[in-house]
């Protein structure tokens, strides 16, 4: 059972996804998790058998529709007309591995057996799943109410033997897909439609993805923050411990902790200073960088509980015998977080642009834009610019989604999350946030160049020399687009927790 991880046997955490996904680990069922879901499913059957009054979603129309009722014949249709009618995302594809955190966390919340589905649906997903047939799923069309509606739908579309999915390194038409394994269209029951698109995890597989990242990140500008520093040649007392154990906010420990990691054994850091203080793009690292540290966190602690509830509409309670029409389904804690994660992620960058400008400056023996021969050479002039230029896309991506909302259903459905583009746009911070850093570590690495014979750590010199085998130090102009692509290829293969 090592290669396999049981859905529904104990809770869902973001280091539980992260294995699964980097080690290609296959999913099934846990014996209980089926067990709720078809004592769920059982208790459904006999309700719609003996309840006389209309039930929510399951016997009527949805949205501003839930005063139509439907008859026993037709509930079927009516779940299968859910799923297609509401597939309707538009825009992107949505990444791989994105779609296959959304069938996880889906098959993951069914599993606590309040859903009302069968057993073989939640199968079929983790089928799927396990075969690489990811649904095409598109990153536009949720509100982030009522769950993430269209998304979703096209996400499930696949179980019902409609739309197209990416498997064998090309896009298919489900159909035949399901013909090579010989498996039948699930025939969706009452309930099971509405149980597979209200719910937020379409917003939630971003999260997941978007907090695996931002850990990744903030180590990462930490590093290349102490290398700046070292550059820059500056002091490393604004990192000892005792100042900021009178400040002891936990990120902030942290980061000033990694950095005196980071420059342990430096002759620079160490070598007596010209100057009283440095700026505080350079002073102030820990108390920036420590901030998104704890901005990280809670935002980790808000997708971690939101990865294991329930969240469709409405809840069935078979030991209570009551099914409850609420509103799980709202995207508002998440699109908060999102919100406020991809401000704390944004200042990363912020800060960076400033050490990266501060590095060309021409001041403490560098040479103005980095190259020995400034005038003829642009050296770094212009890395920097596009540093700027993506510090500052970063500021409009951060004005926040969720103080928005729209009317949707013709008005029944009034106040919306708008969870999902709060999700997106998170994402797209952090690519940018990926350019900035890489443009840091190269101006970083070349700086250093100019302060031998002396050495920076042991750490930062293996960076170094990692480093300077991909992206060679600069002596005179060349085409720079290529070198930033490289650096940010080396940072992404770079395991800075292993140095």
């Amino acid at each position: 059972m090592k290669n396999i991880y049981l859905i529904g046997q104990k809770e869902l955490t973001i280091e539980d996804l992260e294995w699964i996904l980097s080690n290609n680990i296959k999913v099934e069922l846990a014996p209980e998790a089926k067990e709720r879901i078809q004592k769920c499913r059982d208790y459904l059957d006999s309700k719609i058998e003996k309840e006389q009054s209309p039930l929510y979603g399951i016997t009527t129309g949805f949205g501003s529709l839930c005063d139509r009722t439907v008859s026993n014949e037709d509930l079927s249709t009516l779940q299968e007309n859910l799923v297609k009618s509401h597939a309707c995302s538009v825009g992107d594809e949505v990444t791989p591995l994105i779609v296959k955190l959304m069938f996880i966390l889906k098959a993951h919340a069914l599993s606590l057996g309040y859903s009302g589905v069968q057993v073989a649906t939640v199968q079929r997903m983790l089928d799927l799943f396990n075969n690489d047939i990811l649904p095409i799923v598109y990153d536009k069309g949720s509100l982030g109410a009522s769950g993430d509606l269209a998304p979703l739908a096209n996400l499930f579309l696949p179980l019902i033997g409609v739309g197209d999915v990416f498997y064998k390194g090309k896009k298919q038409d489900i159909g035949f897909v399901l013909d090579e394994f010989g498996w039948e269209p699930i025939k969706l029951q009452s309930k099971e439609g509405l149980a597979l698109l209200n719910g937020t995890q379409f917003m939630s597989a971003h999260g997941v993805y978007a907090i695996m990242k931002a850990q990744r990140l903030s180590v990462r500008a930490d590093l290349i923050a102490a290398m700046s520093l070292d550059a820059y040649d500056g002091h490393i007392e604004p990192f000892e411990e005792k100042l900021h154990l009178i400040r002891p906010h936990i990120g902030q420990l942290e980061t000033s902790q990694n950095i005196c990691r980071f420059l342990e054994g430096s002759e620079i850091i160490t070598r007596e200073k010209q100057h009283l203080q440095d700026p505080y793009s350079f002073r102030c690292i820990p108390q920036v960088h420590g901030a998104t540290k704890d901005a990280i966190d809670y935002a980790k602690s808000v997708v971690h509980t939101e990865i294991n509830s329930v969240t469709d509409n409405p809840t069935i309670f078979p030991d209570d015998d009551k099914i409850i029409s609420g509103g799980n389904f709202h995207g508002q804690p998440l699109a908060i977080a999102y919100d406020f994660l991809a401000i704390a992620m944004a200042e990363l960058g912020n800060i960076s642009e400033r050490r990266i400008a501060q590095l060309i400056l021409g001041k403490r023996g560098l040479p103005e834009f980095l190259v020995a021969n400034p005038g003829l050479n642009s050296g770094f002039m212009i890395p920097q610019y596009v540093a700027a230029s993506v510090v500052s896309q970063n500021k409009i991506y951060c004005s926040p989604a969720s103080i928005d909302s729209i009317v949707s259903s013709n008005g029944q459905e009034d106040h919306v999350s708008m969870g999902a583009t709060s999700a997106i746009k998170l994402l797209k911070v952090m690519d940018n946030l990926d350019i900035i850093l890489s443009i840091e570590l190269m101006n970083a690495a070349q700086a250093l160049e100019f302060r031998r014979p002396l050495k920076s750590s042991p750490i930062i010199e293996k960076v170094l020399k990692g480093y300077r085998k991909e992206v060679p130090f600069i002596d005179e102009d060349i085409v720079m687009y290529k070198e930033i692509r490289k650096t940010s290829s080396y940072l992404n293969r770079l395991q800075v927790s292993a140095l």
